[in-house]
């Protein structure tokens, strides 16, 4: 068999938004996709469906994979013939070890690429308002590790030429070794009052930061229980904060949203979100199981109803794959939203809103919707995929949660509500004891009552259910214990 090809790929520092192209052309194509903890999740919903995925994190006191383990798992799924991705946080070449995985598929002969990302060490400290270098402040950056491999993990490293010859320091993964670092920078010259901070999360949400000098910074430390994940920056640019900090002025920064999902598509509800500072984190995960059409009876219709832009491509890919004549096809087209006449715009055919639908004629509704059965009962219903619950995003999920401190729950639509809590149930989580503390929103009244019927409670809705009312809302809304 032929041997497939790798992808080590860099998936920068935890915004998505900040991968490369390739980066995440490679993410689209892939079988196989081997992710660290520091990869921010959400990019895995680019992969396509049947993807395997395959966690690899690393926590200072336990490894779910060893390196070794790695290596061979990339050469075994290559030799099967798979495209294979190797999602990295931040950048493979920095602190990545992607020399010892690419020298391992060397060995075998695997073809393989590497794609660079936005390192961490200089990422994070932009998004707290801080260029690494600058003419009056920095003309030097250094990348270094904080801990090695030795019993200790205190690194060596030469401090002296550290000390007297870099302008900024960018310490990945030290907050243990903190001590240690300012003891050193001191020992060989740096001043005590060194401005010094420090960077968890950074460029999520969630990011935070502690700031100190190099005489204070590791009491603070222990006074907040600061930890990692964060970079240790040090130098006299960390002034430049005061002026030119930016992420952290947005609309929605810090607040942590789990947003209820009810589509297997993009969502521009959470990318507004996220655009406005928020992490977001979408529940449930769904795919989608095309079914087999029947268009025998399609050109008898008078009208045609698509309830989605998703059904809108769905049947008309149907109906290039049979070969039929499109021109046979003589109902007239209707949608249930702008996004549906857009969809059917896009493929060259003139549609209006389902409210100008005449109540004669035969009619052919596009979809799964059970209530528009209810609404137009004469109607047939061509069924062309059903919606399930993605299971293998289900231990990804519980991992986001581990990892954040959720403040809100946003329901876009009654309809959101059922399967939000049956997803829980099924991930063995309680959708009252998980709401406990946080803020839920609800997109209308309807969705309050749907919220309310579940035992549920809201604190309100924005004054349309609209993405931009609910940022409003949500920025004049404190968060604040329930």
């Amino acid at each position: 068999m032929k041997a497939g090809k790798v992808f080590l790929v860099g998936a920068g520092p935890g915004d998505i938004g900040l991968i490369t192209v390739k980066g995440l052309e490679a993410i689209k194509q892939a079988e196989v996709i081997l992710y660290d903890r520091l990869a921010n999740p959400k990019l895995l919903d680019f992969a396509v469906d049947d993807c395997e995925l395959i966690y690899c994190g690393k926590l200072p006191d336990r490894h779910i994979l060893r390196q070794e383990n790695i290596n061979d798992l990339l050469v075994e799924k290559a030799l099967a013939g798979k495209t294979v991705v190797r999602l990295k946080g931040g950048d493979p070449g920095v602190f990545g070890r992607v020399g010892e995985e690419a020298a391992a598929l060397v060995q075998y002969e695997i073809p393989f690429e590497i794609v660079p990302g936005i390192s961490s060490g200089i990422a994070a400290p932009l998004y707290a308002g801080i260029p690494v270098t600058h003419r009056e402040y920095a003309e030097s950056f250094a990348v270094v590790t904080a801990h090695d491999k030795s019993k200790e993990g205190k690194p060596l490293l030469d401090w002296e030429g550290l000390a007297r010859s870099v302008d900024t320091i960018a310490f990945y993964m030290g907050v243990g070794n903190l001590p240690f670092i300012c003891e050193n920078l001191l020992r060989y010259g740096k001043p005590s009052t060194t401005p010094v901070i420090l960077i968890q999360w950074g460029t999520f949400g969630r990011q935070k930061t502690l700031q100190g000098t190099l005489a204070d910074i590791s009491a603070k430390v222990l006074e907040e229980k600061f930890s990692n994940p964060a970079i240790i920056l040090v130098g006299e640019v960390i002034a430049l904060r005061e002026k030119i900090s930016w992420f952290e002025k947005k609309l929605l920064y810090g607040r942590q949203i789990l947003l209820a999902r009810t589509s297997a598509g993009p969502s521009e509800l959470a990318r507004e979100l996220m655009d406005q500072g928020a992490d977001v984190i979408e529940f449930p995960k769904w795919k989608k199981v095309k079914l087999p059409i029947n268009l025998a009876k399609v050109t008898s219709y008078e009208k045609i109803f698509f309830a989605s832009p998703e059904n809108v491509a769905e049947f008309f890919t149907t109906v290039i794959e049979s070969g039929m004549d499109i021109r046979k096809i003589r109902a007239d087209f209707y949608g249930a939203s702008i996004k549906s006449i857009k969809a059917l715009k896009e493929r060259g055919v003139i549609a209006k809103l389902s409210e100008e639908m005449p109540e004669s004629g035969d009619l052919l509704i596009v979809g799964d919707d059970s209530t528009l059965k209810k609404e137009y009962r004469n109607a047939d219903i061509l069924i062309t995929s059903k919606k399930e619950l993605d299971f293998k995003f289900v231990p990804i999920f519980k991992r986001m949660l581990e990892e954040a401190d959720i403040d809100t729950v946003v329901f876009p639509s009654s309809g959101s509500v059922e399967p939000f809590v049956e997803g829980l149930r099924e991930c063995g989580i309680s959708a009252e004891e998980l709401l406990t503390n946080v803020q839920v929103v609800s997109m209308g009244n309807q969705t309050i009552d749907a919220v309310m019927d579940f035992g549920l409670r809201s604190i309100g809705m924005p004054k349309k259910a609209t993405k931009e009312a609910l940022v409003e809302f949500l920025a004049a809304k404190q968060v604040e214990d329930v």
